[in-house]
C-alpha cells in the first residue's frame, strides 16, 4: 500500500523549499552585485593609471624623453602594490614593465583600443585583472608619427577573491540554516495550522447512527474552514434525513407486509388443524391468491422504485397523446367513481416525447389516489397544460378537506402515513406516490402537491422532450 505524506511534512518541506529558493536568489543577487562593485573598483583604478601612462607617452619627442619614461612610471606607481604595467613598442620590445609582472600574450597583442578587462592567473596563482590599450607618441620616422606603443595595467584582486570565497561559504551557511530553521519554524505554524482539523476529527468520531443530530461547531474553526464545516453539518443533516426515512421504510415495509403474510400463516394453520372439506380448501387457496397477489404487486412496485434510484429506469421515446391517455383512464375508473359518487372531468390537450407505458401509470396511480381520498359527491379533475418553455403540467386534483402543509413534503415517500388520530386516519401513500415521482423524474421532470381551500391538486410538470 502506497505510503501517504501527512499535510503536516508537506507544509514543512513546501517551507523549507520556499526560504531556501528565496535565500539562493537574494545571495545570487547580492554576490553580483558585490562582484560587480569589485570590477567597478579595479576599473577606475586600471583606467587612472592607463591614462597616466599614456599622457607620459605622449609627450615624448625624443630618445632622451623615451629614456626618461620608465623613471616617471615608476615614480607614478608608488604605494599602489599589487598594480602591474608593460609598456610594449610596435616591434615588440619592452620599453618599460614592473617588476614581476606577467601578462597573458592576447592583452599584449591588441591592435585596437579595448578596455574590456580581462581575469587571468600568474605562475605562483595571482588573480589579476587586466586591461590593455593603444598610446601614441611625439616620435616621428620620417615625416610620420611612430606607431603606437601597447600599454597594459592590470591589479591584483587576491583580495577580492578572497572576500567572495568566504561570501560564498558564508552564505550556504545561512542558506542551510535558514533552511532548517524555516523548515522547524514550518512545522509548528502547519501543527497549530491544522489543529482545527484535529478538532473536527474528535467532534466527527463521536458522531454515530443514534448521534445523527450532533453538529460542529462552526464558530471554533478558521474561516477558511467555515464553509467545510458548514458542508459537513449539512452533510450529516441530509444523512439524519436519510437515515430517518430508511428506517421509517423499514418499519412500514414490516408493516405491509405483516398483515398479508400473517393473514396466509393464520388460514393456514385453521385449515390445516382438522379435515376439511374440499371446497373449504378451494376458497382458503383462493383467498390466499388475492394475498399472493398483494404481496406480489407490492413487490414489483418496490422493485421498480429501487431501480428508479439506481437511474436503471430508462424510459422510451415516443409521442404520447396525453388527452387520449387521460380519457381512456377516465373511462376505467368511472364505474369505481360512480359507486361512489364521484364526478370525473378532463381538461386540456397536449403531446409529449417520453414513455406511454409509465406516463399511463403515473396518471393512473393519481387517479386512483384522488378517487380513494375524496368524500361522496365530490369532484376528480385532470388538467392538461402544455407549453413550449416550461413543459407540459398535469395536474390531477381532487376535492376535499386539505392536508396539511407539515405533511406534503413526505407524501412521495414511500409507505408515508398521515397522522392517523386526525380523521383523514388511513391516508397513505403506499408506494403508488412514490412510483409517480420515480416515474416524473425519470422524464426529467418533478411532481408536487398543493392543498388548500378545500382542493388537493398533484402536479406533474414535465419536459415535453425532443
Amino acid at each position: 500500500m502506497k505510503r501517504r505524506l501527512s499535510l503536516t511534512l508537506r507544509l514543512t518541506v513546501l517551507f523549507a523549499l520556499a526560504s531556501t529558493v528565496v535565500l539562493l536568489l537574494l545571495g545570487y543577487l547580492i554576490a553580483g552585485a558585490v562582484e560587480q562593485h569589485f570590477v567597478e573598483q579595479d576599473m577606475d583604478v586600471l583606467t587612472g593609471k592607463l591614462e597616466l601612462t599614456r599622457h607620459a607617452l605622449e609627450k615624448v619627442r625624443s630618445d632622451q624623453d623615451m629614456n626618461a619614461i620608465p623613471q616617471q612610471l615608476d615614480d607614478s606607481l608608488v604605494g599602489h602594490h599589487g598594480l602591474a604595467v608593460v609598456v610594449k613598442a610596435p616591434d615588440g620590445q619592452i620599453l618599460f614593465a614592473t617588476s614581476g609582472a606577467e601578462f597573458p600574450q592576447t592583452l599584449l597583442e591588441h591592435k585596437v583600443d579595448s578596455l574590456r578587462p580581462m581575469v587571468w592567473t600568474t605562475a605562483n596563482n595571482t588573480p589579476m585583472r587586466g586591461i590593455a590599450a593603444l598610446a601614441g607618441t611625439g616620435l616621428k620616422i620620417g615625416l610620420k608619427d611612430a606607431p603606437p606603443a601597447i600599454v597594459a595595467v592590470a591589479t591584483d584582486i587576491s583580495h577580492h577573491e578572497q572576500f567572495m570565497s568566504s561570501f560564498r561559504v558564508t552564505l550556504w551557511f545561512f542558506v542551510v540554516l535558514a533552511a532548517l530553521m524555516t523548515g522547524f519554524l514550518g512545522w509548528i505554524a502547519a501543527q497549530r495550522g491544522l489543529a482545527p482539523l484535529q478538532t473536527i476529527r474528535r467532534e466527527a468520531e463521536g458522531i454515530t447512527a443514534h448521534r445523527l443530530d450532533a453538529r460542529l461547531a462552526v464558530d471554533a474553526v478558521p474561516a477558511e474552514l467555515a464553509d467545510l464545516v458548514e458542508t459537513l453539518n449539512a452533510m450529516l443533516s441530509r444523512l439524519k434525513d436519510s437515515f430517518r426515512r430508511l428506517s421509517d421504510f423499514s418499519s412500514d415495509l414490516a408493516h405491509e407486509l405483516r398483515t398479508p403474510v400473517s393473514n396466509l400463516l393464520t388460514q393456514t394453520q385453521v385449515i390445516l388443524a382438522q379435515p376439511r372439506m374440499l371446497e373449504d380448501y378451494r376458497d382458503v387457496l383462493v383467498s390466499n391468491t388475492e394475498e399472493f397477489e398483494r404481496l406480489s404487486h407490492m413487490i414489483a412496485d418496490m422493485l421498480f422504485i429501487a431501480k428508479a434510484d439506481d437511474g436503471q429506469i430508462v424510459p422510451t421515446r415516443e409521442v404520447i397523446a396525453l388527452d387520449q391517455i387521460a380519457e381512456a383512464l377516465i373511462d376505467f375508473f368511472r364505474l369505481i367513481a360512480d359507486e361512489k359518487g364521484v364526478s370525473l372531468t378532463v381538461s386540456g390537450r397536449g403531446q409529449m416525447m417520453g414513455d406511454s407505458s409509465m406516463i399511463r401509470r403515473a396518471i393512473g396511480n393519481l387517479l386512483s389516489n384522488a378517487i380513494r381520498h375524496t368524500n361522496s359527491d365530490g369532484q376528480v379533475s385532470i388538467a392538461i397544460d402544455p407549453s413550449p418553455v416550461r413543459g407540459v403540467k398535469i395536474v390531477v386534483a381532487n376535492s376535499g378537506e386539505p392536508i396539511p402543509a407539515s405533511h406534503l413534503p413526505r407524501l412521495f415517500d414511500r409507505f408515508y402515513r398521515v397522522d392517523p388520530s386526525r380523521h383523514w386516519e388511513g391516508m397513505h401513500s403506499g408506494l403508488g406516490l412514490a412510483i409517480v415521482k420515480s416515474i416524473v423524474e425519470a422524464h426529467g421532470g418533478s411532481v408536487y402537491v398543493e392543498s388548500a381551500a378545500g382542493m388537493t391538486s398533484f402536479i406533474m410538470a414535465i419536459p415535453l422532450g425532443d
